[in-house]
């Protein structure tokens, strides 16, 4: 995924969280969900970064690539109704991996409203498109392998999306008897 450097920066300023944090977080959380399966550690490192990419990117973004998709009809307009980029690996991957986040990551508020089973078809297709055209023999065998584990990276997405909602808080809030100052 590439992001533009000013969008970087927008991100660290609005949020407060840097791109490398929104990684490391994504990539220590997705370890600890798939640890007994022991994923080669590219694989959650690639997925990991989908995650950050996507969780620092909004829907609106116009100098960020990809942006993050709002729901599947997204995909669905961009992406299987104009076909007239599937032969670009990187709009390929873009739109698998905005599959992949979609049936994965928020699998239960996508599943109410669409088949999630047919996109994760779309998003495995997508990734064979895409290592179908990379030049760099690397990044193609990445492509090959998300569309060849597309599935199980599905779940442990689902998986940490639960973890996560689940979890009491990540962000620890200082205990204080005292009232905030009121200015």
């Amino acid at each position: 995924m590439v992001l533009a450097e000013r969008s970087n920066m927008d991100m660290g300023e609005c949020l407060g969280v840097t791109n490398r944090q929104a990684l490391q977080f994504f990539f220590e959380h997705l370890k600890g969900v798939t640890d007994d399966d022991a994923p080669p550690a590219s694989e959650v490192l690639y997925n990991a970064s989908v995650l950050a990419h996507f969780a620092s990117t909004s829907t609106s973004a116009r100098d960020a690539f990809p942006a993050s998709p709002a729901s599947l009809v997204t995909v669905f307009d961009i992406h299987v109704l104009d076909r007239s980029q599937h032969l670009d690996p990187e709009i390929m991957e873009a739109a698998g991996a905005q599959c992949l986040l979609l049936t994965g990551f928020f699998f239960d508020q996508q599943r109410r409203r669409h088949n999630v089973d047919w996109y994760a078809a779309l998003g495995m297709g997508f990734y064979e498109r895409a290592a179908r055209g990379r030049k760099d023999r690397e990044r193609s065998r990445m492509m090959e392998t998300m569309a060849r584990r597309f599935g199980f990276w599905r779940h442990q997405q689902h998986r940490l999306a639960r973890e996560l909602r689940d979890a009491p808080s990540l962000i620890v809030r200082p205990v204080s008897s005292e009232p905030p100052a009121i200015m």
